[in-house]
């Protein structure tokens, strides 16, 4: 049955760090790479310019922070409100506006029933090391995890305890015993798992490991950058990737 049905993707854009071509690629990566029906959401503050074919969903309001808050994703949570889960029902896959799809998506639905992310890339935490990645995450969007009680609960506090979004939502699912990683490189860090270590990144171009099905920018580069091999810190040159070009400029 779940091999029939069609699969919902969703993504957020709020504010102007991200303009409305992004979703419209995002739609035609999936569209690229998706085997069977699907459909796309975007939750989003402004709708303008988003092709007719991705479902907008007008963003929430977010308790405590507010809607002012632009920075460290906290807004993703919005995600979680109340208000969403008479609009979007079901097995659901977030992705940021800036992954890159390689391959079908179809295993991150029947991985894990509840909840499952990214394991975070960075190999040292000196606090909270369960920490996942937010790129993309696989959730039941009807389903009320908590994530609005515990964030009123904690009120401003929350952001003393926790760095961004992803620290505070992981340790909400860790709590309830629902947090659970994907694959090791199913979802591949582009400068951490594809770039090679120095001082072979100053000769060999990057490449992604054969199980990747999407690839996460998180930091620098950026997607365009990668591209043609700029945005790397000086201590991790890199060489141009042109294989990324019909992905990131579809």
């Amino acid at each position: 049955r779940l091999a029939r049905m069609k699969r919902q993707f969703i993504c957020t854009k709020w504010g102007t760090k991200y303009p409305a071509s992004e979703v419209n690629r995002l739609f035609r990566a999936l569209t690229r790479v998706q085997q069977g029906a699907f459909e796309l959401i975007c939750v989003t503050d402004d709708a303008q310019g988003i092709v007719n074919e991705v479902r907008v969903v007008p963003i929430p309001d977010l308790p405590v922070l507010g809607n002012q808050v632009m920075n460290h994703g906290w807004r993703k949570l919005t995600l979680f409100a109340p208000a969403l889960r008479p609009q979007i029902k079901g097995p659901t896959v977030y992705l940021d506006l800036d992954v890159v799809l390689l391959k079908p998506l179809n295993d991150f639905f029947t991985f894990d029933p509840a909840f499952a992310v990214i394991k975070d890339y960075k190999n040292l935490r000196y606090r909270n090391s369960w920490t996942g990645n937010t790129s993309t995450f696989f959730y039941v969007a009807d389903r009320d995890y908590g994530v609005f009680d515990r964030l009123r609960a904690l009120g401003h506090a929350v952001q003393d305890r926790y760095r961004n979004e992803q620290e505070f939502l992981c340790d909400v699912m860790r709590q309830q015993g629902l947090l659970t990683y994907w694959p090791d490189k199913w979802c591949a860090s582009y400068k951490y798992d594809c770039v090679p270590t120095f001082p072979w990144s100053l000769w060999q171009t990057p490449q992604p490991p054969p199980q990747a099905r999407v690839l996460v920018f998180h930091g620098n580069p950026k997607p365009e950058e990668a591209l043609a091999g700029t945005g790397a810190k000086w201590y991790r040159p890199m060489r141009p990737a042109p294989w990324l070009k019909p992905l990131v400029e579809q």
